[in-house]
């Protein structure tokens, strides 16, 4: 292993343990009367904590370490103006960099009681993801994790987003290739290599996945105003198979 492939590796292990723990933390906290103001807080403060720095906030045009959305709202929501409430189903993005090196992950949970459709919902959201992520092995291309990705949900009847797709993350937030959610034939070109670095995320809806901007000019939402979910994990290739940074 070459020195700069090394130091990637060390820089974006160490990275994803942390960034694997804040979102966990920023999940136990997202309760019932808790604002996304807060949220976004306690995450620039658990980011700072460990010495690292946010993100999403190098993205030109956005200020926020964190995108956090709710029920029908699905990806790049601004962590402003909203409050959590019982049975609201919440998805909290978030990214960091350590030694230069971004990490990106992304978790959605029921707060409170929710239906056993909505448990049903999220659970095959779970099962997508594991199964992507399993599909990420040498040899492998990115059309085998779009393909694994999007099997359990459309198995389920779940719509699956098509306007937008996880990526390849390292010296930046996004880089090549684009892996979306649903397979895509011209993916079968796209081979992955050791030592790669990928964030594999599905994006899904109940009903229709079709998105639409909110006038924010950020958050996506599902047309039909569907409960949504997304799960993401940043994922390095290697010899011996998929390893999940951010767990």
């Amino acid at each position: 292993m070459n020195q700069a492939l090394e130091k990637k590796i060390i820089a974006m292990r160490q990275g994803g343990k942390v960034l694997g723990r804040i979102k966990n933390q920023l999940a136990d906290f997202s309760k019932p009367g808790i604002s996304f103001e807060q949220i976004e807080e306690k995450a620039q403060y658990l980011i700072k904590e460990a010495g690292m720095l946010p993100s999403f906030s190098t993205v030109p045009g956005y200020n926020w370490a964190t995108c956090i959305m709710k029920n029908d709202s699905i990806c790049h929501g601004i962590p402003q103006n909203n409050v959590i409430e019982d049975g609201d189903v919440i998805t909290i993005d978030i990214g960091l960099i350590n030694n230069n090196f971004h990490l990106d992950t992304t978790i959605t949970f029921p707060v409170g009681k929710v239906s056993q459709e909505i448990n049903d919902f999220l659970s095959a959201g779970k099962k997508s993801l594991r199964k992507a992520i399993v599909a990420a092995k040498l040899g492998n291309s990115v059309y085998d994790i779009s393909r694994a990705m999007e099997k359990p949900l459309k198995r389920n009847g779940y719509g699956v987003v098509f306007q937008l797709t996880g990526h390849g993350v390292g010296k930046e937030l996004h880089m090549e290739p684009s892996i979306p959610c649903i397979p895509d034939k011209a993916d079968r070109n796209v081979k992955l290599y050791n030592g790669q670095t990928i964030a594999i995320e599905n994006m899904y809806a109940m009903g229709n996945a079709t998105l639409e901007e909110s006038l924010d000019g950020w958050t996506y939402k599902t047309i039909d105003g569907s409960i949504s979910g997304m799960f993401e994990e940043t994922v390095l290739i290697t010899e011996k198979g998929p390893e999940i940074l951010t767990n």
